[in-house]
């Protein structure tokens, strides 16, 4: 009776023991680092070697943290990976907390201070000018032959936001009468080979496509000859500055579209449908289904690191793709060939 009753104590604490170590387990990079389809769930990045990239690039500087205290529990690996997940999953910061081990102060102290950081490499240092037409024909896809002097592609898009419900005249704001809901908008473009090469900043959702574009900037960087691609609700016309043109649809005001109209119509359909497809890819991080009250204040931020974040996944057009392969391949080559000679 003994032997029994201390075969199942054992039982017990062996079963006590696995789960205290299972409720002490912290989430980390570990956890994820050897499988890239776990790597694309929670960060939205390809590759563990694309997640590594992108963290090389950020130790490098100097980490300011947003509430003027130091992380020193989590490894900044860790804190770049929960950044990621938020960004990707949007999971509420108590969650975070749970999956870290760390108090929920930390989770925003983190969150709210790897975004600056991403911020000021990815957005600022890498996308502060718009690529000129000469960079944009090194790498143009067929469905640009008939437009290669195109500069860029653009389109606005609307986030979801959380309702400040202690300013009535933000609520009105914010509402789009196009959403039914409270939402801030964007103004995206991207070169013809589907990079993301401006992103504006977030305007309140019932502010018009052509008051965005006159506001953004992005009227600044365009030069004379430049071509921009827009959809036909883009009555900006009156807003290029000398020897820039605007292409859109156009306007039915016949019964019927003559077959030059139609062809015209599929030819900036066929090219402009990249612009859609980017901020789809934009969309596909949850942060951008609702941007919470705890980072409203941060949301301009917010939504360019995410669309910066999309120029680090494979590209987004096949013709690109097969030349990225094709690149890599080559410097492979040449690094092999290089290691061969010494």
């Amino acid at each position: 009776m003994t032997e029994a009753e201390n075969y199942f104590l054992r039982q017990s604490l062996e079963k006590a023991t696995g789960s205290l170590s299972h409720l002490s387990e912290t989430f980390s990079f570990d956890h994820i680092r050897s499988d890239n389809n776990l790597v694309i769930l929670y960060t939205g990045l390809p590759t563990t070697d694309v997640f590594m990239a992108l963290y090389h690039l950020l130790e490098k500087n100097e980490i300011r943290y947003y509430f003027k205290w130091k992380v020193e529990k989590m490894r900044k690996i860790d804190q770049l990976l929960m950044t990621l997940m938020k960004l990707k999953q949007n999971f509420p910061h108590q969650d975070l907390a749970v999956r870290f081990n760390v108090s929920q102060g930390t989770v925003s102290n983190v969150v709210t201070t790897w975004v600056h950081a991403l911020h000021e490499i990815l957005f600022k240092q890498f996308m502060s000018e718009i690529p000129d037409r000469s960079k944009n024909q090194l790498c143009l896809p067929n469905c640009f032959s008939s437009f290669t002097n195109c500069r860029i592609i653009i389109d606005c898009t609307e986030v979801y936001t959380c309702i400040n419900r202690q300013s009535m005249s933000s609520q009105k704001l914010t509402y789009s009468s196009y959403k039914h809901r409270n939402t801030c908008k964007g103004l995206v473009g991207v070169a013809p080979n589907g990079v993301a090469t401006f992103l504006s900043c977030l305007y309140p959702g019932s502010t018009s496509d052509k008051k965005i574009v006159k506001d953004c900037g992005i009227l600044n960087q365009l030069k004379p000859g430049d071509l921009v691609l827009a959809d036909k609700g883009f009555l900006i016309k009156d807003l290029m500055p000398p020897g820039v043109h605007i292409n859109i649809p156009p306007f039915l005001t016949t019964p019927q579209f003559t077959t030059e109209q139609v062809h015209q119509t599929e030819c900036i359909a066929r090219a402009r449908i990249h612009v859609e497809r980017a901020i789809r890819r934009m969309k596909v991080f949850n942060i951008l289904n609702l941007i919470p009250h705890s980072l409203l204040p941060h949301a301009d931020a917010v939504f360019q690191v995410v669309g910066a974040l999309t120029n680090l996944q494979y590209p987004l057009i096949k013709e690109v793709g097969q030349l990225y392969y094709e690149g890599i391949q080559k410097i492979d080559h040449i690094v092999r060939f290089c290691i061969n000679s010494f």
